[in-house]
């Protein structure tokens, strides 16, 4: 409670603050309209406390998304006010060391420039408003925005029957996430125009419980592959983050999710491997569950039961939701895995990513966070994922679908 009670005060202190630089803004606005402004800006901020109150409270219940959705809007203003507080701070350290260097010079008057001081505040007000427009986008059109990424992968050990072979990974959808089945649609359809050979999972179709994919199960279901659809088990699919009333009731959980993506045709791996087979050549696909080098997240993947069995294939491919298994298992234990595809970090759904230059505040928490890794003969992708979590948007990352090719090296 007092954890709480300091939040409040300290969410309402930025807002008196925040409110001397509108004030000082606006001060010579006609009085109606400077009127309208400050109701309206205590309208929000008291609506802002009254949302944080609520959700503080309601910690450990699955979040319904259109209160998800208010309440993402009233953090984008949180974090546009915490801008602005940056720069009213510059401006209040200049004037108080304006302030302390006058008092010691003798009783000369203070000089204060109300100019100066009503520009920085239009100044401050106009950079809040930067993450305030960047992040909304994020989440009216950034986060919908499905990018296919194309990869062309060469391995001297594929065989040659493979030459070829096309690969679709999506991962981290956070079915509980969206608030309707139309986004899903348009990215199955997108899914499916690109003909792969095999599509797969790598983790996260939920954010808290089974019942969030359960309502899109159908759209699921129309993804289509000849070598059939794969998927994983991510660090969110266990219910590890709900408070449940008893031990039975999460696996209850965790057995309804897997039949719910089974129910979607989807082929769950489970430590265990598939192995797929053209003109007498083969090679495997193998999946674990959750395994992460950040003790946090669950380690609940054997990699050693889904690898067991294929030591004699020439080729594999590894599906791990946490991209830490690769430094932390795959490079060091297992290096006849080919390629390894994960996802779980989002890209942080926000950053600059553009040719030449890739930044997201994910990159100083993991060492591969987005994109294509390769060390000696092993690759590792890391797919910034198809749907969001917490904040509903991206910027920078987009929602990608990755389209793999691979070729046989010298062929």
């Amino acid at each position: 409670m007092t954890r709480l009670i300091i939040t409040l005060i300290l969410v309402l202190l930025i807002d008196i603050y925040v409110f001397q630089a509108v004030r000082t803004v606006t001060d010579t606005w006609a009085p109606g309209l400077r009127k309208a402004m400050y109701i309206g800006y205590w309208a929000v901020s008291l609506f802002t406390l009254g949302t944080l109150l609520l959700a503080l409270l309601s910690r450990g219940t699955a979040p319904n998304p259109m209160r998800m959705q208010v309440a993402n809007v009233l953090f984008i203003l949180f974090i546009s006010k915490l801008v602005v507080v940056l720069f009213l701070l510059i401006d209040d350290l200049v004037r108080l060391t304006q302030f302390l260097s006058n008092t010691f010079r003798g009783p000369e008057k203070p000089q204060f420039d109300l100019s100066r001081h009503k520009f920085l505040n239009q100044l401050a007000l106009v950079m809040g408003a930067l993450p305030l427009a960047t992040l909304i986008w994020g989440m009216v059109k950034g986060a919908y925005s499905y990018q296919v990424k194309r990869v062309t992968l060469q391995f001297p050990n594929l065989p040659a029957a493979f030459d070829g072979f096309r690969l679709l990974q999506i991962t981290d959808m956070h079915a509980g996430s969206f608030s309707s089945g139309e986004p899903l649609e348009e990215a199955v359809a997108l899914i499916n125009q690109q003909a792969a050979d095999v599509v797969v999972f790598t983790g996260d179709s939920v954010n808290n419980v089974a019942t969030e994919l359960e309502p899109y199960v159908p759209i699921l279901a129309k993804i289509k592959a000849p070598s059939g659809v794969y998927s994983i088990l991510g660090n969110h699919d266990y219910g590890d983050y709900v408070q449940w009333s008893s031990r039975e009731a999460k696996l209850e959980n965790l057995t309804a999710l897997k039949q719910h993506q089974r129910r979607a045709g989807w082929d769950l791996l489970l430590n265990e491997h598939r192995v797929f087979e053209r003109n007498g050549q083969r090679i495997a696909l193998l999946g674990v569950e959750n395994w992460s080098t950040r003790m946090h997240f669950p380690r609940y993947g054997s990699l050693a039961r889904a690898h067991s069995g294929t030591e004699d294939i020439p080729f594999k491919v590894l599906l791990s939701h946490d991209p830490s298994h690769w430094d932390g298992e795959v490079n060091t234990k297992y290096q006849d895995i080919d390629l390894t595809l994960s996802g779980h970090t989002h890209g942080m759904q926000f950053g600059v990513n553009i040719p030449g230059f890739r930044w997201s505040p994910v990159q100083y928490v993991y060492k591969q966070w987005a994109g294509l890794y390769k060390r000696g003969k092993q690759h590792l992708y890391v797919n910034v994922g198809l749907g969001f979590l917490g904040y509903h948007g991206r910027v920078g990352f987009l929602p990608e679908i990755t389209v793999f090719e691979f070729k046989r090296a010298g062929a």
